[in-house]
């Protein structure tokens, strides 16, 4: 596990980016996994300003992380409707995809075509609790596309999306699971904010035990962390 500490947001987004680019310059039909929330906005800025400088996404392929279950994906607060705005309005990638769906068949669907494909490179950001994608406390390791049930941790997190009415957060999410995200050649987790501080500390130094979903990332063998000073803050090393 490689960790980059950077002075602020935008540099941390820019050493993102810059891991980002090596698979992007070297492999013009990578297939990268995406994932929503705050800390990733600045590497999605800097891969439409990539794309402004000339470079094409038309042959990358994406596949996002999870997204709610119980709101259309048309809704303000949807992951589709937040990856549109942030990212693909503004570039030429077309061959995007989003889970969707609240079965058992739904999971089985994205879980299969993720089979078919190999992400070269998944982006992660990090829940409060330790959760990468919706993976929560107690996610076993092996669990592939699923439906979870959200905590309150995470929905009061979540609840300024919503007005900050925690009853307005929907309840369950549709997820990759720990199993999916490990499959990925290499993982980019970002992460900012001294509220991140704890989750990064036991995601790097803490037991790899799923009290920490993210703590499964030591048994990757090549993960990329990169953090500014405040999500890095309680780190021993």
């Amino acid at each position: 596990m490689k960790v980059i500490v950077c002075e602020n947001y935008d540099e941390m987004s820019a050493k993102a980016f810059g891991v980002m680019k090596e698979l992007l310059d070297a492999k013009k039909d990578a297939v990268l996994g995406l994932a929503t929330g705050s800390s990733p906005v600045g590497l999605y800025k800097e891969m439409i300003q990539y794309h402004k400088d000339g470079y094409s996404y038309k042959d990358i392929k994406s596949y996002n992380l999870d997204e709610y279950v119980g709101i259309d994906r048309k809704d303000p607060q949807s992951y589709y409707t937040f990856m549109y705005e942030n990212l693909f309005k503004d570039i030429d990638l077309n061959n995007t995809h989003v889970p969707y769906g609240n079965t058992e068949a739904d999971c089985k669907a994205y879980e299969d075509a993720l089979s078919e494909v190999s992400i070269d490179l998944q982006v992660l950001g990090i829940g409060q609790n330790g959760h990468i994608g919706f993976n929560e406390p107690g996610t076993p390791f092996e669990e592939l596309t699923h439906i979870v049930d959200l905590t309150e941790n995470t929905r009061e997190a979540n609840a300024r999306f919503f007005d900050n009415d925690i009853n307005k957060v929907p309840t369950q999410a549709i997820t990759m699971g720990i199993g999916t995200i490990m499959k990925s050649k290499k993982v980019l987790l970002v992460a900012n904010g001294e509220n991140k501080a704890d989750a990064v500390k036991a995601m790097i130094e803490g037991p790899i035990d799923t009290a920490c979903a993210a703590s499964a990332l030591q048994n990757h063998a090549d993960v990329v962390v990169v953090l500014d000073k405040a999500a890095a803050s309680k780190l021993s090393k």
